[in-house]
């Protein structure tokens, strides 16, 4: 018997670092988020024996451990560890021996919310083998959980929660852990043309986001004004992109996007860098109205707005600066998770 999930990456479209602790539990936190067509997988073949195998298949690493006893933290495949240890403190599972195989077809540090993601891969799997009946707030919470608790990750609280509803959302974070996640009912013609007009970019570099959200919540804890002004003009484009992908104003959207860019750059030091200013630059030249960095910032993935017929000599603009377009689509569904005999 083989267990097995999937759960699909995204990209903020607006309100991003808004999510992160302390600022939304002080604040509160809005985002604008949608899943696209790359995924964290994530499987669970039961074996003889009683070991557990764990396997990074993206990555070429692999450990085997005894089963039934906590996993030392240690650095290498530290979310597979960390979920295995509290899925097996919470529930119990000592019968069988079992492999725990992972592929995310993006690379770690990209900005699409990579390690939340497979986090929400492994815990939907666990959920299908041990049939645990758990909502998709239940199962974004305990990934969250784990990866902010257990194993002390800095990080924001959308990317879970992205993973497991799927879709374009729209989300709201307040303290105590409270979040609220609104699914948009945009047109299809609405979506298409955004999907049409995005061109998502990879940089060809990855950053350890740690850093940048540490400093973030030092700026607010210190109540550094530019950085938590910055914030709260990011809560307020979240409200302006809902409100144009709703209305289908999407002219707009380059307008949004580039008022973003500039915002996100005075939270923390490092988001932006010379290389990222100058793909941006080559980006608007060639008739981008507006982009955005994925994630913390610092590297991995941006993306464009393209109106028009713009996108090609986008593409052939930024390309030439050694990076690779990523085609894309939105997706609708979140985490999915089964069962398969054969």
């Amino acid at each position: 018997m083989i267990f097995r999930s999937k759960a699909p990456l995204r990209i903020g479209l607006a309100g991003g670092g808004t999510d992160v602790s302390p600022f939304c539990d002080l604040h509160g936190g809005a985002i604008l988020n949608a899943t696209i067509s790359l995924y964290a997988h994530a499987s669970i073949e039961l074996t003889e024996g009683e070991m557990v195998e764990l396997v990074a298949a993206d990555r070429g690493e692999k450990e085997i451990w005894p089963l039934g006893q906590p996993l030392p933290i240690n650095g290498h495949l530290d979310l597979h560890k960390g979920c295995y240890n509290h899925i097996l403190q919470k529930f119990g599972f000592t019968e069988r021996g079992m492999r725990i195989t992972t592929f995310v077809e993006a690379p770690a540090g990209s900005g699409l919310g990579t390690s939340s993601t497979l986090m929400v891969a492994l815990v939907g799997v666990f959920a299908e083998m041990l049939k645990l009946p758990l909502g998709e707030y239940d199962l974004a919470k305990l990934a969250y959980e784990i990866e902010r608790n257990d194993l002390q990750l800095a990080g924001g609280k959308q990317d879970q929660y992205a993973a497991t509803f799927g879709g374009v959302n729209f989300m709201e974070f307040y303290d105590n852990n409270k979040v609220i996640v609104n699914p948009l009912r945009i047109k299809s013609e609405y979506l298409f043309e955004l999907e049409n007009n995005l061109v998502l970019y990879f940089t060809n570099t990855s950053r350890r986001s740690e850093m940048i959200i540490r400093e973030q919540q030092k700026n607010v804890l210190e109540n550094n004004k530019s950085s938590l002004d910055a914030m709260h003009s990011l809560k307020e484009q979240a409200v302006q992109m809902k409100e144009a992908l709703l209305q289908g104003n999407l002219g707009q959207i380059g307008e949004i996007l580039n008022f973003g860019f500039n915002q996100k750059r005075k939270m923390a030091a490092n988001i932006s860098n010379p290389f990222i200013e100058k793909i941006y630059a080559a980006a608007m030249e060639a008739g981008a109205t507006g982009g955005k960095i994925s994630g913390a910032g610092g590297g991995g993935f941006m993306f464009f707005y393209c109106p028009g017929t713009s996108r090609y000599h986008v593409i052939e603009s930024i390309v030439a600066l050694g990076g690779q377009v990523h085609p894309f689509n939105f997706t609708k569904q979140g985490m999915r998770s089964w069962a398969s005999s054969l």
